[in-house]
């Protein structure tokens, strides 16, 4: 049976436990997440333990991040079932901390990312939000100083952001982005999917199936303009309330209008019920 990992509340136990590791000179690897364990996430355990001898995952809920009018409360909280299999997953560390341990009393230091996080997506419709995933994320970077800290690619512009964080505040970890988990029909794995209806749940797919299907046509020298016109469309058709859907440039997030730009990524945010849901794909 796996070892269940050793769970730390405050930062001094969490120093504590990773003294021993830091002793031994073995290297460290993050995976940041909010709970709600899903595929996804243990694919970035996995990668973790591919490149570091001990993984912490971190579990925190952060309550900066969400807007009055977003789903903080009802956000899903798994935390026994999280253990569970983040044992099976080998993880050494779950460093889980409240809300007034991350932000005690007196608290009034924030970071402000630009760059990417300005990139007129994500924060055209959640403006607080990379702000306060810049801040939690940096604290949790100080808190275990990790050689290595994974995050998934499908919060794109997110993994754009922190990567600059860390390179802009000279963190000595190096950023690793893991490749988007999916189900068999494409749909992106995300704690949110649980809120889906079943018909929802069915029409979910057309985003993937539209972004492969716009990268061919780009790849095939179809003006970006008219391909990304013809994928809106399909998006709305299909029942969804679209927020953006946009060719980016790849490291910087600014538009791209052709394919000499740079190297180029589809992404794509759109509401079907009561559900948002994002994704995005290379060109």
């Amino acid at each position: 049976m796996a070892n269940r990992p050793k769970v730390v509340r405050t930062v001094s136990a969490l120093r504590g436990a990773l003294a021993p590791f830091r002793a031994a000179g073995e290297p460290v690897a993050l995976v940041p997440t909010m709970g709600a364990l899903h595929a996804g996430h243990l694919a970035l355990v996995r990668e973790a333990r591919r490149r570091a001898r001990r993984v912490v995952v971190s579990i925190f809920v952060n309550p900066t991040q969400f807007a009055p009018n977003e789903d903080f409360g009802s956000y899903p909280r798994r935390f026994a079932a999280d253990l569970k299999v983040l044992s099976e997953a080998g993880a050494d560390l779950v460093w889980a901390p409240t809300a007034a341990v991350m932000y005690p009393k007196g608290f009034a230091t924030r970071i402000a990312p630009q760059g990417a996080a300005l990139a007129g997506l994500e924060d055209g419709f959640r403006p607080h939000f990379f702000g306060a995933v810049a801040t939690v994320v940096a604290k949790l970077f100080l808190q275990v100083a990790p050689d290595f800290a994974l995050f998934g690619e499908k919060d794109y512009q997110q993994l754009r952001v922190v990567t600059q964080l860390a390179k802009d505040l000279d963190l000595p970890l190096k950023i690793v982005g893991v490749k988007t988990v999916r189900e068999g029909d494409g749909l992106a794995l995300s704690s949110r999917n649980v809120y889906l209806s079943a018909a929802e749940r069915a029409a979910a797919p057309v985003l993937y199936r539209v972004l492969r299907q716009s990268a061919a046509q780009i790849r095939k020298g179809v003006p970006i303009a008219r391909v990304l016109t013809r994928a809106r469309a399909e998006v709305e058709r299909a029942g969804f309330a679209l927020d953006y859907l946009e060719a980016r440039h790849a490291l910087t997030m600014v538009p791209i209008t052709s394919r000499k730009d740079g190297p180029i990524r589809l992404v794509v945010a759109a509401r079907i019920g009561r559900t948002r849901l994002i994704d995005n794909i290379a060109v």
